[in-house]
């Protein structure tokens, strides 16, 4: 299994930048892709902002194209979200997820962070 740590949430303005990181252990071996969700207040789903698997090219949401990017180190087992010209709808508790070689996620999400942009 793998265990999610998400940190790097705060509450900043309009137009200002975060960069939210996402640490995994356990059988980090095993991880293919990482990727980013968001749930937003008073959602009940979870949507995907950004995935990047190995070798591959990132995905992005429509929404945060060309503000947010998202990167991994593997020497660390980490995936990075860098959220630039943060609107008031990125507001969120962001979670980041790990899938294995075979695209399928690994079942346990991380406590998340919370991202608060005010206008």
């Amino acid at each position: 299994q793998v265990q999610l740590v998400e940190s790097g949430g705060g509450v900043v303005q309009t137009g200002e930048s975060l960069k939210l990181s996402c640490a995994a252990s356990g059988s980090t071996s095993s991880i293919n892709a990482m990727g980013w969700f968001r749930q937003a207040p008073g959602e009940e789903q979870r949507e995907l902002v950004a995935v990047v698997a190995d070798g591959a090219i990132p995905y992005y949401a429509e929404a945060v194209k060309g503000r947010f990017s998202i990167s991994r180190d593997y020497a660390k087992s980490a995936v990075y979200l860098q959220m630039n010209n943060l609107k008031p709808e990125d507001t969120a508790v962001y979670y980041c997820r790990a899938y294995n070689h075979t695209g399928s996620p690994f079942e346990t999400w991380g406590p998340g962070t919370q991202v608060t942009v005010s206008s």
